[in-house]
């Protein structure tokens, strides 16, 4: 199927299995990040994301593959605890479906997380940091293939602020401590060696992940505004002391948990 047709047909069933007709926020919630879920507003319906039509369960530990409803200060917000990775086999468009289908649900701003490696050892791990901008180095974009049909925009979007201006403003509003940073996103499937963590930095970036670039191409491209913030979860190869391993960005995103629901849950209740 077309996959806007199909983010259509998605947005009409999460309507009907959540009970609200339309969104306002959505928020895509990376490694680490699912404890934070619960504890940013009042949950009206939660089931799993497979029940979504092209939505997959997720496969990687860290991902609680389910889709909650919440009310927040006025808000409808649409939670996506989990994504889809290219390094699962996916391609750019079930990478980035989860997105499409929350702006068609009539989400106009979509709030991106994500656990990352950090290039800047001043920067402790467990810190959010608020993304300034990306580097795609997946190889890939959800523009990627037939024009987009009438009706929605031209495959060319800009780009030049992907991450709206606004919003990391208000985001530093809420925690004055964040630092921001680029984020370089990768095909990922195994961390980054020390020469490849050396290259990025001379690209300018700041952390580095294997998800999210497409996803906000994708919200931009739709119209939405976009919030990422990146929870530090490791240091990068070469500059991490230890050797790197899944099970530390998932034990940071739990110790993290309180200050990210809190962080998320301020984001909102400035939305509101």
């Amino acid at each position: 199927m077309d996959p806007y047709a199909l983010a259509e047909q998605a947005a009409a069933v999460v309507a009907e299995r959540t009970g609200v007709a339309r969104h306002d926020v959505a928020i895509v919630l990376g490694s680490g990040w699912g404890d934070a879920a619960a504890a940013i507003g009042e949950v009206v319906s939660d089931g799993p994301l497979s029940d979504i039509p092209g939505l997959a369960q997720p496969t990687v530990r860290g991902h609680a593959g389910r889709l909650l409803s919440l009310g927040v200060d006025g808000l409808a917000v649409l939670v996506l605890a989990g994504r889809s990775h290219l390094y699962e086999g996916y391609d750019a468009h079930a990478v980035v479906h989860g997105v499409r289908t929350a702006v068609c649900a009539g989400c106009s701003i979509v709030v991106l997380t994500n656990a990352a490696g950090c290039l800047d050892p001043s920067i402790t791990v467990g810190s959010p940091v608020v993304i300034r901008d990306q580097l795609n180095l997946t190889g890939t974009t959800p523009m990627i293939g037939a024009h987009p049909p009438a009706g929605y925009p031209s495959r060319f979007c800009d780009m030049t602020d992907v991450y709206d201006p606004a919003l990391r403003a208000l985001a530093r509003e809420v925690d004055p401590a964040l630092p921001e940073g680029i984020y370089a996103g990768l095909l990922g499937g195994a961390f980054e060696t020390p020469a490849e963590i050396r290259m990025l930095a001379t690209l300018g970036a700041d952390l580095v992940g294997m998800s999210t670039v497409l996803e906000a191409i994708a919200a931009r491209h739709l119209g939405a505004r976009v919030l990422g913030i990146s929870l530090v979860t490791n240091h990068a190869a070469g500059i991490a002391r230890t050797p790197l391993d899944h099970r530390e960005v998932l034990e940071a995103g739990a110790a993290a948990a309180p200050r990210m629901a809190g962080l998320l849950a301020g984001v909102l209740e400035g939305m509101s």
